[in-house]
């Protein structure tokens, strides 16, 4: 999934959670994607981080950035 496709669905997963007739078992099978899709929204989150830290000034003062690893 990507980045915005988690972000999507765990506002869906809060939503559902928020609910009043909730099943525990739903529950917790929703609260367990939640943080699967959180870790993976964090780990692109970081990934992008490091991407933008490996910025390269050139010697004309233009920026370089090495190309995404996916």
């Amino acid at each position: 999934m990507t980045f915005e496709e988690n972000l999507e669905r765990l506002e869906e997963i809060v939503d559902e959670l928020g609910g009043d007739a909730l099943e525990l078992d739903r529950a917790l099978r929703l609260f367990e994607e939640g943080i699967e899709r959180l870790r993976e929204a964090s780990g692109e989150l970081a990934r992008v981080e490091q991407q933008v830290k490996l910025l390269v000034e050139r010697s004309d003062g233009t920026f370089e950035l090495p190309p995404l690893e996916r």
